[in-house]
């Protein structure tokens, strides 16, 4: 399918099982340095129903090649204008995706790893009802960023929250304490460590992919993976 003409650059991977007009989808937004094509490496392992769109960054990361969202100015502290621009360029990117793919803009999941999950869980603080669920990886709640979160708007949202334990990156306790803040907010949330660094490891992935299937079969006809998925 032709990309649409949008604020991200982008590749899409259509569904491999189509149960209706239009797809349940999932948005992935990578992480610092990596690129449209990262997250898609998973793409084989996914419920063959999604509607797979992958976004780039729109800043060209100059320490190691790829892209990054924006830089920091400290530890959970975005720098206001890059991230400002990221997340405007994010929230105008699904609305587009919505419109310009044939895919059910009620069952539009974001999946973030890094900055990628910082991100959508600034989407999902400020425009919950654009999306139907997150999957956030190794990330945190941008509390210090220049956003006013509503935390009432999260009260049943499903999330699915991981991290390392020996993240070097972004320490863990970050994400901790995002579980801990979406739970008090009544979040439907699912969260989960992992013995693994800054990464998305084998046990995270298998654990991301039932708890997607679970939330897609919810009001709908249990689904039954071909074999190979």
């Amino acid at each position: 399918m032709h990309p649409i003409h949008t604020t991200l650059v982008h590749k899409t991977l259509e569904p491999q099982s189509k149960v209706a007009a239009k797809a349940p989808a999932l948005i992935l937004l990578h992480g610092r340095g990596a690129d449209e094509n990262d997250l898609l490496n998973f793409a084989e392992y996914l419920d063959e129903r999604l509607f797979l769109i992958s976004a780039r960054a729109p800043f060209p990361y100059q320490q190691s090649g790829g892209y990054t969202w924006f830089d920091n100015v400290e530890m959970a502290q975005p720098e206001p204008k890059m991230f400002s621009e990221s997340y405007e360029k994010v929230i105008r990117f699904i609305e587009d995706v919505k419109k310009g793919y044939p895919v059910n803009p009620a069952k539009v999941f974001l999946c973030g790893f890094s900055m990628g999950a910082i991100l959508s869980y600034a989407i999902s603080l400020t425009h919950a009802d654009a999306i139907a669920g997150v999957i956030a990886n190794s990330g945190y709640i941008p509390e210090e960023a220049p956003l006013k979160l509503d935390w009432n708007s999260v009260r049943g949202k499903p999330f699915f929250i991981s991290h390392g334990l020996y993240d070097p990156v972004i320490p863990f306790a970050l994400g901790r304490r995002a579980s801990e803040l979406l739970r008090d907010a009544n979040a439907d949330v699912c969260y989960r460590e992992y013995e693994m660094g800054h990464q998305i490891g084998e046990e995270n992935l298998n654990d991301i992919m039932q708890w997607l299937t679970d939330h897609l079969n919810k009001g709908a006809a249990p689904h039954t993976p071909s074999i190979g998925q």
